[in-house]
């Protein structure tokens, strides 16, 4: 079925044989021939002047009849400047309809053999998750669902920063204000109840600097401050008190947090903690020492020179011994290795710790680490409301929860507008809105390219016209209630439609093209590419279904074949939204 390996075959071929040059086939260029052009896919000419010496317009032509007269796909081909525009055989596409009706796992990759880790989400224990951790959450989902289709095996995990003095204040502010409140004694979720002692405890911060400028101490670091930064020191001397009351809080966290992800749909294969992980990694630095890789400064603290490679010099363990963030996790990368001998590892982090993972990949290199060539920082752009920024500490971050009940009450007030699920009971009912909500919310998300920072509107993300997810369910939708009014046909009678309409043949082109998106969005890592395949997909049916009839088709050989390619379009669409981690409604 893979069209362009047997064009790229007869290329190699016919320059053999026409031009006595032997050539790689896998190095023949072949893209999708652009729309305003004629042609399926258009080989690339100019790469083979030298060989053949001759100009671009006539190696074209000549290589043109070649694979018109000699591969059997090839039925017509045009030559534009150095651009050989081929048109592939109306018989070819029959063909491989009839082949995909019976495929189930269709595009997904064979297994090739190799583990890859991908990191995502990672949050701290001192607030619940807000707008931006779900799009790093959805960006890691994704990737994970993406490389295990491209023939990944795949591990999720996360790395829980539950240690610190950002955890410290949370735990200060809930010592001294909490009078035992609790998630059951007070109905909140748990990670919204640390979170709101997060914020007390800046706002109490806040006042007591202000007293303390009021009497010109403007240098003198506020009491409750100083309480927390005493407690980090309690907690990293095994404290029982302190240890007992940071468990219990961490407790609450975790607990709100893996409502959260079920809510979204994710689950990790592992996770690690930052107060387990945070010792790891000196052993990594002294080798650096022994090694000469490293280098040990005036105060005593232990630095890497990364000048030749533009990233300065950088400090790995300070001079009292303690380590840094890059330190741990050096030591984190190498437990993962241990654990699970993975091939790849994917961290999944906002694109303001791009430094930090050069630094970090640089280093692990330079300790000629297994695993160290195939590490890859997915940096991702922050999210923004029309609203604007966001600020933890002040309380005005978007949280997740109440995100996601928004954009599903979005949904709830759609659907009830335009009506068609009376007969539903409310069980049924809340089950569509979750998962039109959802879909919103994810889809609007994962077609942005990662790397771009991006703007989200609840209302608009519901809007069943334009580039939505609630869109692309609307047409998974229309085809399941097509199939479901066809009822028992003469599937085989398909076999005798002969002469496709253009609609149907630019759904058939879609359809081929998806194993090449999955793979394309594994290796780029970018659920955007596949995102943007689905909605193309959703409107390239929309049209079919408007220009052609179905179920009154003019025989029964059109109508059994726009059935069954109507179901593989659904098949596709429900397979390429799994990938971003949406699921398809039966009715909206």
């Amino acid at each position: 079925m893979d069209v362009i390996s047997t064009i790229k075959k007869g290329v190699a071929k016919a320059m053999e044989m026409q031009y006595q040059t032997q050539i790689d086939s896998d190095t023949v260029m072949v893209n999708n021939t652009k729309k305003e052009f004629d042609g399926d896919y258009t080989v690339v000419v100019f790469p083979f002047t030298k060989a053949a010496k001759k100009g671009p317009e006539q190696i074209g032509q000549e290589l043109g009849q070649f694979l018109k007269d000699n591969v059997a796909e090839v039925s017509d081909f045009n030559v534009i400047k150095g651009f050989l525009n081929l048109e592939l055989a109306e018989s070819y596409w029959l063909q491989f309809l009839e082949q995909l009706n019976d495929l189930k796992d269709y595009g997904r990759g064979t297994s090739n053999g190799k583990k890859v880790m991908v990191e995502f989400s990672s949050p701290n224990t001192n607030k619940p998750l807000h707008l931006g951790h779900i799009r790093n959450i959805l960006l890691g989902w994704s990737c994970y669902k993406i490389l295990d289709a491209a023939g990944y095996e795949v591990l999720t995990t996360q790395i829980v920063n539950d240690r610190g003095l950002h955890i410290c204040k949370s735990m200060v502010a809930y010592q001294s204000y909490g009078e035992g409140e609790t998630p059951e004694s007070s109905g909140i979720k748990g990670d919204h109840l640390v979170g709101k002692y997060y914020i007390k405890f800046s706002s109490i911060e806040k006042e007591q600097i202000a007293a303390l400028k009021a009497e010109g101490k403007d240098k003198e670091e506020a009491a409750i401050l100083k309480e927390a930064r005493e407690m980090l020191l309690k907690w990293e001397a095994n404290d029982p008190e302190v240890k007992a009351l940071w468990k219990l809080m961490n407790g609450w966290v975790l607990g709100g947090f893996e409502t959260t992800y079920k809510k979204l749909g994710v689950s990790f294969d592992k996770n690690y903690f930052e107060s387990e992980t945070y010792l790891l990694g000196k052993e990594f630095v002294m080798k650096g020492l022994d090694k000469g890789v490293f280098y040990k400064k005036e105060d005593n603290s232990v630095a890497v020179d990364l000048e030749d490679v533009k990233l300065d010099h950088k400090t790995l363990l300070r001079g009292d011994g303690t380590s840094l963030y890059v330190t741990q996790d050096m030591g984190t990368a190498n437990q993962r290795f241990e654990d699970y001998g993975v091939d790849k590892m994917v961290y999944v982090v906002g694109d303001e710790q791009i430094y930090h993972f050069k630094v970090l990949f640089e280093i692990l290199k330079r300790l000629e680490q297994p695993y160290a060539n195939d590490l890859y920082h997915l940096a991702y752009g922050m999210v923004d409301l029309p609203s604007g920024k966001m600020k933890s500490r002040e309380g005005t971050v978007v949280d997740a929860d109440e995100l996601i009940a928004e954009v599903i009450n979005e949904a709830k007030k759609n659907a009830e507008e335009k009506g068609g699920l009376e007969d539903f009971d409310q069980d049924q009912k809340n089950e569509v809105y979750r998962k039109i909500g959802l879909a919103a919310l994810k889809y609007f998300i994962l077609k942005v390219n990662p790397q771009k920072r991006m703007l989200f509107d609840p209302k608009e993300s519901v809007d069943l016209q334009g580039d939505t997810g609630p869109y692309i369910q609307n047409a998974f939708v229309r085809i399941s209630s097509v199939v479901k009014k066809a009822g028992t046909f003469n599937a085989s009678s398909a076999k005798e439609y002969k002469t496709m309409e253009p609609s149907e043949k630019e759904l058939a082109f879609l359809l081929s093209e998806y194993p090449g998106i999955i793979q394309t969005a594994a290796q780029n890592y970018d659920p955007s590419a596949v995102a943007s395949y689905c909605f193309e997909l959703a409107k390239t049916f929309h049209r079919f279904y408007h220009d052609v009839q179905i179920m009154r088709a003019d025989s029964e050989a059109a109508k059994a074949f726009r059935i069954l390619l109507a179901g593989n379009v659904a098949k596709v669409l429900g397979s390429g939204m799994d990938l971003l981690g949406i699921q398809m409604p039966e009715r909206m």
